[in-house]
């Protein structure tokens, strides 16, 4: 694990800081480690339009989550695999990271998928290996509340249950991303002393930016990265604490994890949704003390300014490109690859 540091302080290096953000967000390698858009299968993706202007390279988009159940997952997987096929010249399904590294040279978005929990799997631990072979990447065990698998962190957090403990071990054993984001801190402990490879939190922040229960704490982000893992800042307005998802609170999230862990353990979830609406229809998932009002949603829109706040805030070429995709590069290398031949 890098040794935690202070955030660089703000500066101005004049005009070329604009043209330096542009140059650098194309040639950078730029990793959305979270699409949260509503995963169903009769989705329109055309919006993807949005990841692609602004030159993201890799986007991991969620194909199913706990409030359906797993035949919604496998339709919507199946639904989504048809539509990018369809449009060869744009995208590119990935089996590993080579994969994205081509795709990024031919000027195509490379594109991997994830489970936001447990549910997806039906109970049944050898769904984990046909969910891989269409494309899943990253597994989430739980998404807010307790599963079959563990404790959500908006629940009663059971900690991590004997089917948890098996699906940690397939994971490893596929080479599937774990993803701790929605789950319980105790769950998430669990997993991370279960687990023989890195953990990610795709796309949570620190509680000590905004203490919202889908946030995590310095002993979750510490742990980690001492694991080899990392954190994946969120875009999300209420998880900023900021209703109106401004590029400045994104920013200052990257600030505070880095100050708590070092910039090569802090990567890139934006979940960024198509159409944020209420959370009604499930008030059990999305307790109403913790998600009323109207937040914003961070854009892909946005990068190009965030690009530019982090050089004033004097963060290096080479600190931009490790936050932005080089470190999920690095734990997809580890996970995905190595363990490519168990499929």
């Amino acid at each position: 694990m890098a040794e935690t540091q202070t955030a660089p302080s703000l500066r101005d290096d004049g005009d070329d800081i604009p043209a330096r953000a542009r140059a650098l967000l194309e040639d950078a390698l730029v990793w959305d480690a979270h699409g949260g858009f509503t995963s169903k299968p009769d989705q329109t993706l055309d919006e993807l339009r949005i990841w692609e202007r602004n030159h993201v390279d890799f986007l991991s988009v969620n194909v199913g989550f706990d409030i359906h159940p797993w035949e919604f997952a496998i339709r919507t997987v199946a639904a989504y695999r048809h539509w990018f096929a369809a449009r060869p010249e744009r995208f590119v399904l990935v089996e590993n990271t080579a994969d994205i590294l081509r795709a990024k040279n031919d000027g195509k978005m490379a594109i991997a998928f994830d489970l936001e929990g447990a549910v997806a799997l039906g109970g049944q631990l050898s769904m984990l290996q046909l969910y891989r072979r269409m494309g899943v990447r990253q597994m989430h065990f739980v998404y807010n509340l307790n599963n079959e698998a563990g404790g959500g962190c908006q629940d009663d957090d059971q900690g991590l249950t004997d089917f948890g403990r098996d699906l940690v071990r397939e994971c490893n054993r596929l080479g599937v991303l774990l993803d701790l984001s929605h789950t319980g801190e105790r769950t998430t402990m669990e997993i991370m002393e279960a687990s023989s490879l890195p953990v990610v939190f795709s796309h949570s922040n620190p509680k000590a930016h905004t203490d919202h229960p889908r946030n995590i704490t310095d002993g979750q982000m510490i742990a980690v990265a001492a694991r080899g893992g990392l954190v994946g800042v969120t875009g999300v307005g209420r998880f900023m604490g900021d209703p109106a998802a401004r590029s400045e609170s994104f920013v200052r999230a990257i600030d505070m994890a880095v100050e708590r862990v070092g910039i090569d353990h802090v990567g890139m979830g934006i979940d960024y949704t198509f159409k944020p609406g209420a959370y009604s229809r499930s008030p059990e998932t999305w307790p109403a003390q913790h998600y009323t009002g109207t937040f914003a949603y961070m854009s892909p829109d946005q990068l190009p300014e965030i690009t530019e706040l982090l050089l004033r805030r004097g963060y290096s070429e080479a600190d931009i490109r490790a936050v932005y995709g080089t470190n999920f590069l690095r734990i997809a290398e580890q996970t995905w690859d190595a363990q490519s031949g168990a499929a």
